[in-house]
């Protein structure tokens, strides 16, 4: 395995990110003070309590979910995309590394911004509500997977992606209502019997259950459900970017 080449990809994605680290780190932070000001204040006299648990500290799973899933998208798909709009990834295939160390170094990168990025909003939470971490590992555990899981799909809209709009459709159109839809801001419990039924379609209700089971040890689903899903589509995105660079997919043309 060439660690120089994976650190030198990892390296560069990670300098843009500094160059931009005030935007970068600016903007969840108000966004999810927005979250509380809206959610948790507002929302939050009129629902004191989900489950047991005051709805201020009820969604802080759900919020830190929904900036980890769309950042790692974001910066994964634009960290893979712009190489290949100026027409650099050619240099990069066409050198010593492998595929698997060009993925490495671009997930990698990705992940852990939005790694950052979940840690920031969870001390930015820890300023509006009072919660504890029952489980601190499993809630590692999941982030560090989600972190991973999305940004190798976001790898995946960079390369398919043709143009910069196409970039912000999966995440904009996909991503942020199977969020809204997948109980961050609120318990499947409290849907109706049928609707509760359809929501358990939804894969990002298991991601988001298991999250929250780890802060509070409640869950709409079994946490064993939750890890095989993310389980799954850790797998699922790993074909898809093997089959991409073994077909050349968009990538040779």
């Amino acid at each position: 395995m060439n660690l120089h080449a994976i650190a030198a990809i990892y390296v560069y994605e990670m300098r843009r990110f500094r160059r931009t680290i005030f935007e970068s780190l600016l903007s969840p932070v108000i966004s999810t003070t927005l979250y509380f000001v809206v959610f948790g204040a507002a929302i939050g006299e009129r629902i004191e309590e989900v489950e047991g648990i005051s709805y201020g500290a009820f969604i802080v799973p759900g919020l830190i979910m929904l900036s980890v899933m769309t950042q790692a998208i974001s910066n994964a798909s634009f960290g893979i995309y712009f190489p290949k709009f100026i027409g650099t990834i050619y240099e990069l295939l066409s050198a010593p590394v492998s595929f698997f160390e060009i993925v490495l170094g671009h997930v990698g990168a990705a992940a852990t911004k939005s790694l950052l990025i979940g840690g920031m909003i969870l001390l930015t939470a820890g300023v509006f509500v009072d919660f504890e971490i029952r489980h601190p590992g499993m809630m590692l555990a999941f982030l560090v997977m989600t972190c991973i899981s999305f940004a190798l799909f976001g790898f995946i809209i960079g390369i398919w992606a043709e143009n910069f709009q196409q970039l912000q459709l999966v995440p904009l159109l996909v991503i942020t209502p199977l969020v809204f839809l997948g109980g961050a801001f609120y318990s499947v419990a409290m849907l109706p019997p049928a609707w509760q039924a359809v929501a358990l379609f939804n894969p990002v209700v298991y991601l988001i259950s298991g999250f929250r089971w780890s802060f509070f040890g409640v869950a709409d689903v079994g946490v064993g459900w939750s890890l095989l899903a993310i389980a799954l589509f850790l797998t699922l995105c790993l074909g898809v970017v093997w089959w991409i660079f073994r077909s050349g997919y968009r990538i040779r043309a």
